[in-house]
């Protein structure tokens, strides 16, 4: 799943947004609540927040230090360049 505002992007895997205790881990560490957790328990991108986005990396800790990351945050604005 991706979802694209005017400065930022936000990708997560698939599988990963299916898995209802990593939703729950993203939508809790979201200062500016990019993520919520659908009623079935898979992850939202919530659209209109993602600018709000301050790169602080508690999404990418939340995701557990997996690597690959199934989360990554794309800085638009900067040629695309992802977040590490």
């Amino acid at each position: 799943m991706k979802a694209e505002g005017l400065f930022i992007a936000v990708e997560v895997d698939d599988a990963a947004a299916a898995d209802a205790e990593l939703a729950r881990k993203l939508t809790e560490a979201c200062p500016v609540d990019i993520f919520a957790q659908a009623d079935g328990g898979s992850l939202e991108i919530v659209q209109q927040n993602l600018d709000e986005c301050v790169l602080c990396r508690l999404c990418l800790d939340a995701a557990g230090g997996r690597d690959p990351s199934p989360v990554s945050i794309i800085k638009l604005y900067d040629g695309g360049t992802v977040l590490a």
